[in-house]
This record gives structure tokens, C-alpha cells and sequence, in this order.
């Protein structure tokens, strides 16, 4: 029996885990792909204190060697259900089972991906699904910009004080997103609105140079010159496996507060998995701290 067992290694997970095991609590870390989560995907990182600028694989690995340093017991698994039992809670992974009397959900989530040719190719070379994370890496070139709601809109507006130009590029005529944040892109000297337009490839050598685009109704093709392209039609979190259990939000995110507890005593919610304003590096990590230090004193109150 566990203490805490933790599914998923990002970020949020990896910082419970640290909290948990300097609690001298006995913890289970459950990752069903690489552990760092999407920061490994990111070709660098300037906005996490203490690092001027640092890849995000090499990040991740540095997270993980503290742990290890506190002999971490990471499971290389697939999380396909949670029930509750007598001594807390039971965790599914197949034909596999591990009990422990906390669990912490830091799942995070997927962008929803363009499924184009080079895609995955120039993950990290000129692919970015966070403008935020990466757009100073974009400073004075062109960009694109995939989408039409208001993350689409927000990505191309603050990219458009970074970059020389941007060109925001949605599929249908008419744009999911605020009609203020609509008309403020359109007056913006710096943004060029595709619409009607898809990507159907990237290209590129080493990083990305250039997109394939065809209008959908005249089904002509062109190509734009861009240095990147940031991806923003959709995330999907990864809950699906705890539905039956911990409640969710309309959009899939586990209902949880700051406090990072859910509707289920003793089952916590942290990153980007959870219901939140802003999805961060920064606050992914300050949810584990949360999650953990909540957890620990769920346990020490049992």
C-alpha cells in the first residue's frame, strides 16, 4: 500500500512527487509515455525562474535526477481506472493494480494537432502550441498562426508585439472567438487574417520555413514563408479514465479549486488536467506543491 501514488510525470506530477517523498511518504509515480510531459517538446524555456534560458528536455531531466537522488519508484504504465476501497483507493493499469490511500491526478492534456505532413517533423523547430512559451524565440520574423477562438486570437494579437508579422490562418469563414478580440485583430496593422484556408504541410530543413496552405472552397493552393507556425485549435485533457469517479468540468477538466482538491476525499487534481484560468510550466509546479501539501495533511488527518 501506497502512501500517495501520483499519475503522471510532468512537471506537476514530478513536484509532488519531491514534496511527497521529502515527506518521507511512500509514493508511486505512474507515467504511460516520457515523463516531463510537454516541456520536453519545447526547444527551449525562458520563463521558469532560475534558468535564463534552458531546453525543456534537459529541464525535465533535471527535475527527475531530484528525484531519483530520493529513490523515486517510477512505474512505466497506462492508467486506464481509479475505484475506491476500504484503505483508499485503487489504481488500474491493465492487468496491473496498485493501491495507495492518496492519489494525486496530474494528467495534464494534448493540443489538438493539425495531423499534417511535417508536423511532427518540426516539433520544437518552428511547431509551438504556446505563444506565450515560445513567441521570444520568434522575435522580429514572421510567424503563423492556426485557429479561430480566442486562444487563436490572443496567440496572434501578443505575437504581433514580437514578431514582424503574423498571419492568422482558420478554416472557416466566420471566427469562434470574441468579436472584440475578432475586430481588434483585424485593425492590427501587423496581422494578416486567412480565412476559409488550411494548412496542408509544413516544410522546412532544420527548422520550419515554409506552409502549404489551400483555400477550402477554391481549393487552390499557395505557400506562406514563416519561421513558425503556433498551433491553437483545441486541448483535450486526459481524464477520461477517472469520469466514473472524480467529477469534471463541460470540457473535461477535473473540478478542482487552488486548494487542488476534488469532489472525492483523498483524490487531488494537478496542472493542466485540473479547472484553471492559466496553463503554465510555472503553475503546473505550483499545483504540485499544492496537491502534495494537501494530500500529506489528508493522510497525517486519517
Amino acid at each position: 500500500m501506497y502512501d500517495i501514488i501520483i499519475v503522471g510525470a510532468g512537471p506537476a506530477g514530478m513536484t509532488a512527487a519531491l514534496y511527497a517523498l521529502r515527506a518521507q511518504k511512500k509514493v508511486l509515480l505512474i507515467e504511460g509515455e516520457s515523463y516531463g510531459g510537454q516541456i520536453v517538446e519545447s526547444q527551449g524555456v525562458e520563463n521558469y525562474p532560475g534558468f535564463t534560458e534552458i531546453n525543456g528536455y534537459d529541464l525535465a531531466e533535471n527535475m527527475m535526477r531530484q528525484l531519483r537522488a530520493l529513490q523515486v519508484e517510477l512505474l512505466p504504465a497506462h492508467v486506464d481506472g481509479i475505484g475506491q476501497t476500504d484503505g483508499g483507493f485503487e489504481v488500474r493499469m491493465g492487468t496491473k493494480t496498485a493501491c495507495g490511500r492518496a492519489v494525486i491526478l496530474a494528467t495534464g492534456l494534448k493540443h489538438r494537432k493539425l495531423g499534417v505532413l511535417g508536423e511532427e517533423q518540426f516539433l520544437g523547430r518552428g511547431v509551438s502550441f504556446c505563444a506565450l512559451c515560445d513567441g521570444g524565440f520568434f522575435r522580429g520574423r514572421e510567424v503563423a498562426v492556426v485557429g479561430g477562438g480566442n486562444t487563436a486570437l490572443q496567440d496572434a494579437l501578443y505575437l504581433s508585439e514580437l514578431c514582424a508579422r503574423v498571419t492568422l490562418i482558420h478554416r472557416r469563414e466566420g471566427f469562434r472567438a470574441e468579436e472584440a478580440l475578432v475586430e481588434k485583430a483585424r485593425k492590427n496593422e501587423k496581422i494578416t487574417i486567412l480565412t476559409d484556408t488550411v494548412v496542408k504541410e509544413i516544410r522546412g530543413e532544420m527548422t520550419v520555413r515554409e506552409l502549404l496552405l489551400q483555400n477550402v472552397r477554391t481549393k487552390e493552393e499557395s505557400t506562406l514563408a514563416v519561421s513558425g507556425i503556433f498551433e491553437a485549435v483545441g486541448q483535450i485533457p486526459q481524464n477520461g479514465a477517472f469520469a466514473s469517479l472524480v467529477a469534471l468540468d463541460e470540457s473535461g477538466y477535473l473540478t478542482a479549486g487552488e486548494d487542488c482538491k476534488t469532489d472525492v476525499a483523498g483524490i487531488f487534481a494537478a496542472g493542466d488536467c485540473r479547472t484553471k484560468e492559466v496553463r503554465q510550466l510555472t503553475t503546473a509546479t505550483a499545483d504540485g506543491t499544492v496537491a502534495a501539501i494537501s494530500a500529506i495533511a489528508y493522510l497525517d488527518a486519517l
